[in-house]
């Protein structure tokens, strides 16, 4: 049987099928290229070797390097935001800058145990110790930012977390339903449908958000009764747990939306109250940050619900140390798409959202760059700072009236030149090879 010679490609003909291809695809060029007629042998490359080779030829450092591991795994705008500052090289920059004012210092030191029997320094041992002490001092200044900017960066790039939190039926599920837009979670009138905890991913104005909805929160009383109004079941088991998940999950979140609801009432004079858990709000107020959600406005009038408002914050005043964000929806006719510019006032509490997030995430302009920082760079930068705080300690005269000791003090400061060299990938780190093959594994 005669099997027709392969056709030979040149370098030529790839490049045209990549530029001219219209329809051709990155997997045709790649199958074309082993027919390509070339003087030398040619291989595919392995994972991450041209960024290696990048890093090896004094290209990129390894901030750089994680920042580009940041750009290709980015998912929404803000996320490739951070990954650009990042990617920028300024960090390592200043990364080798403090490294090489630490190098610095610790040779004026080295040089001071070893010659100053020999040799006349124009500083005495206090004055030299006091001068590298204020250098040390204003990098601390500087690793603060930093570390301040890493937290910053970390939100936007692994999402801003979420928790809603409230008592049963105020409208948790039908919140998040409305906001992401489809039927995430189960809403029924039967307190305690939700038992676990139900996360979606959302992209709300370019910030990466991880909505939890939780179990409705009743607070127990003797012989496992509800304290609330109205309410006399038992709490279950199942619901036991589902509420200690709720407090777990709100308590590691970054935002909680605590939900209270407009429900009737015969103990008020205006037979309406706006029900809320005691528990829920003190578990806000403690939270990075917090926003009230008052559900089921639609129910009475505009005029009895700014009485009802009133007669809630004069109710809640002991609780939040500081003053939380509070707004009106109504989910009911936001589902029904009742005629309305903002049906049920859920866009109003989104667009709060966006603003709160970008508070949370923004930081000055000169040092915008620092959302580029990692948690890996933060870790090191932390022991960085732990090593330049023990010099300070060992650099400045005790009580006692005893003298500094310089060797210990030069100590200090290689361990701190030595954490700040990992970071770049550059200078002296005995770990660096075990680094590098974290980095570009992933």
């Amino acid at each position: 049987m005669h099997f027709p010679a392969p056709k030979t490609v040149t370098g030529e003909d790839v490049l045209e099928l990549h530029i001219h291809g219209g329809q051709a695809t990155v997997k045709a060029v790649l199958s074309a290229i082993p027919h390509a007629s070339l003087t030398f042998p040619i291989r595919y490359a392995e994972p991450g070797e041209f960024t290696r080779r990048a890093f090896q030829n004094n290209r990129l450092d390894l901030a750089q390097v994680e920042a580009l591991s940041d750009t290709l795994s980015a998912e929404t705008e803000q996320q490739r935001r951070v990954a650009v500052r990042g990617n920028s090289g300024s960090l390592g920059r200043t990364y080798e800058q403090w490294r090489q004012q630490l190098l610095y210092a610790r040779g004026e030191l080295e040089a001071l145990i070893d010659f100053s029997e020999d040799q006349h320094f124009d500083e005495s041992p206090t004055e030299l110790l006091a001068s590298v002490t204020t250098q040390v001092e204003l990098m601390l200044k500087s690793i603060a930012q930093h570390e301040t900017g890493s937290q910053r960066g970390e939100l936007l790039k692994r999402g801003i977390r979420i928790s809603l939190l409230g008592p049963p039926n105020a409208g948790k599920s039908s919140l998040l339903n409305q906001v992401v837009g489809r039927e995430a979670s189960i809403v029924s009138q039967e307190a305690g449908t939700t038992r676990d905890i139900v996360e979606v991913s959302l992209d709300i104005r370019g910030y990466l958000c991880i909505f939890a909805d939780t179990a409705g929160l009743r607070t127990r009383v003797k012989g496992g009764q509800t304290a609330e109004a109205g309410a006399h079941s038992v709490i279950g088991a199942v619901e036991q747990e589902g509420i200690r998940r709720a407090k777990a999950k709100a308590r590691e979140s970054d935002v909680i939306i605590a939900l209270a609801s407009v429900e009737p009432s015969d103990n008020t004079p205006d037979n309406w109250t706006i029900q809320f858990d005691t528990e829920t709000l003190a578990i806000a107020s403690q939270a990075p940050q917090c926003m009230v959600v008052i559900n089921k406005c639609d129910s009475v009038t505009p005029e009895l619900l700014s009485r009802l408002l009133a007669d809630f914050r004069a109710r809640t005043a002991n609780i939040f140390a500081r003053e939380a964000g509070m707004i009106t929806i109504s989910c009911r006719d936001a589902q029904r798409k009742m005629p309305s510019e903002d049906p049920g006032n859920i866009h109003h509490l989104v667009n709060q959202l966006a603003g709160l997030f970008s508070d949370m995430t923004t930081l000055p302009s000169d040092l915008v760059d620092l959302l580029g920082v990692t948690e890996r760079q933060r870790q090191l930068l932390s022991h960085c700072s732990e090593s330049l705080l023990a010099y300070i300690d060992e650099s400045s005269p005790s009580e006692s009236g005893r003298e500094p000791d310089i060797v210990l003090a030069a100590e200090h400061l290689r361990s701190a030149a030595n954490c700040l060299a990992r970071i770049t990938g550059r200078g002296e780190a005995g770990d660096v090879e075990e680094v590098l093959g974290v980095v570009f594994e992933k």
